[in-house]
């Protein structure tokens, strides 16, 4: 019997409707039509006050400890970010550095990015990419980034943003499809 995929999405987006938000959900979609997944969505706005208060994990409230150990315990990360004057937010920054150094290590991970223009899509590669590589995850070759022109209502409209998200989930699927545990094999 198949064993669901733990998938974490992390919202860094402080909005709510968001495109961010809008786009994790096709990527979750599409991801489901080639696995079984179990979904948990982690909404950044909705802890952000209280997590840019903690300097340091052990001062976080309980319920953001049990958002970060739920991103640690991940099979499958996938974190998506509006861009920001060229990078992430602030916050979404220092969710991050509160997560264990050695958490992600080896954990695939699917970048996702939101911003006004295409000439932001850079961020997946300059931004995020720099960032989980010093967690030693497995970044996705394929990101999937969406510019504003992408959507309507808070919906994926445009079929090069839907084409993007398909060939993501095209590509991710084959690592897990073996009894949904990621066929990533760890260097003897």
């Amino acid at each position: 019997m198949p064993i669901p995929l733990d998938v974490v999405a992390v919202v860094g987006s402080t909005s709510q409707p968001s495109r961010t938000r809008a786009l994790v959900d096709a990527l979750l979609s599409a991801l489901e039509e080639r696995l079984l997944l179990r979904v948990r969505v982690i909404q950044l706005g909705e802890f952000a006050r209280p997590l840019g208060q903690a300097l340091a994990r052990d001062e976080l409230p309980a319920e953001i400890e049990k958002q970060l150990q739920a991103i640690e315990s991940s099979t499958l990360l996938i974190v998506a970010t509006p861009v920001y004057r060229g990078s992430y937010p602030g916050h979404f920054k220092h969710l991050f550095d509160l997560i264990g150094q050695d958490a992600l290590v080896e954990k695939p991970v699917l970048l996702v990015a939101t911003g006004g223009t295409d000439r932001h899509a850079l961020v997946l590669d300059h931004q995020l990419r720099p960032l989980f590589a010093f967690f030693q995850s497995l970044t996705l070759p394929i990101g999937v980034y969406g510019a504003n022109a992408d959507f309507e209502n808070y919906q994926v409209t445009s079929p090069a943003l839907q084409a993007r998200i398909a060939l993501a989930a095209d590509r991710a699927a084959p690592l897990f499809i073996e009894n949904q545990r990621p066929l990533l094999r760890r260097a003897a």
